[in-house]
């Protein structure tokens, strides 16, 4: 096997700020981890250009009925993962149009799995086991940057003509030059030399969030800031839902509680009722109609 370079990743360097970490108290121990995160949402700041490109291509992908795919090992693909399983519940998508796959399958999301990151042809073997396609996403995460079971994926996908996005926290590193769009907020060096879960993790969070939640703005998904697609799978999203309907429209909860009844428990179909006066069959079709936009389904009407 080909050595590998550590010198040449930043995140991979030694921080100078938390060398003698081993010999403080606690609180120094924490203060010198607090002050360094405080670098992190400044790293993503300056990437906002390249978030917003890559949230335009999401979205429009979405509304082509094409997936959002992420790809990555380790830490990388469990932020994946998890991203992806939030946008179900948080927006009623489909489990199938965000997708979280990981160097190693489902084992490797609780336990790493030797030499799986190290093989780029597993990469091609998962994209094409959920029949990924030209219509798909996909965005390769990865702190290095060189990761070749990402930079595998990347190939294939770019081979097909799919559009691919590349988030990594190294400078000049492999994935960018094989992206579409290429996110790289730069984070430095960690607390702990190499422990890329840390200020990488938490950049690569800021972003998957950000790709999600802007592009499910983009696609009618939010009203206001609120989550209009909300599933009401526990008692805790039923009253959430009873809560939005109430906020977006202003009415009381008896009022709410029988549009989300009449709509079962349609959120967008509850609010269009009500802001509308509309009874549930006018509000669905204004909605079909409009691909979902609440603002764009009460203009038309």
């Amino acid at each position: 096997m080909q050595p590998i370079n550590l010198s040449k990743m930043l995140t991979e360097s030694r921080n100078p700020y938390s060398e003698k970490i081993d010999s403080c108290s606690t609180i120094d121990i924490l203060k010198i981890i607090n002050n360094e995160d405080k670098h992190v949402a400044v790293a993503v700041e300056k990437e906002l250009a390249n978030i917003a490109k890559a949230v335009d291509v999401i979205s429009q992908t979405f509304l082509n009925h094409g997936r959002l795919i992420y790809l990555g090992a380790g830490t990388s693909g469990r932020l994946g993962i998890l991203d992806a399983s939030e946008c179900p519940p948080t927006y009623g998508t489909p489990p199938q149009q965000v997708i979280g796959l990981i160097a190693g399958g489902q084992t490797a999301i609780f336990k790493a799995v030797e030499n799986a990151e190290d093989n780029p042809e597993l990469a091609i073997t998962d994209l094409k086991n959920i029949h990924f396609s030209a219509n798909d996403i996909l965005v390769g995460i990865a702190a290095s940057g060189r990761t070749p079971y990402v930079i595998g994926g990347m190939q294939f996908a770019k081979s097909i003509g799919a559009t691919v996005i590349s988030l990594c926290c190294n400078p000049n590193a492999p994935m960018i030059d094989l992206a579409d769009v290429a996110i790289t907020p730069i984070v430095g060096a960690e607390v702990i030399t190499g422990s890329s879960r840390m200020k990488a993790g938490t950049a690569q969070k800021l972003v998957l969030n950000m790709l999600t939640t802007a592009s499910m703005i983009k696609i009618g998904k939010v009203y206001g800031n609120l989550m209009v697609d909300v599933e009401a799978t526990n008692a805790k999203l039923i009253e959430r839902q009873i809560s939005i309907v109430m906020q977006a429209t202003e009415c009381d909860r008896q009022t709410a509680v029988l549009a989300l009844k009449q709509s079962d428990r349609h959120c967008k179909t509850a609010i269009l009722m009500i802001l509308g006066h509309f009874d549930v069959d006018q509000a669905k079709k204004l909605l079909s109609e409009n691909n979902g936009f609440i603002r764009k389904a009460l203009s038309a009407s």
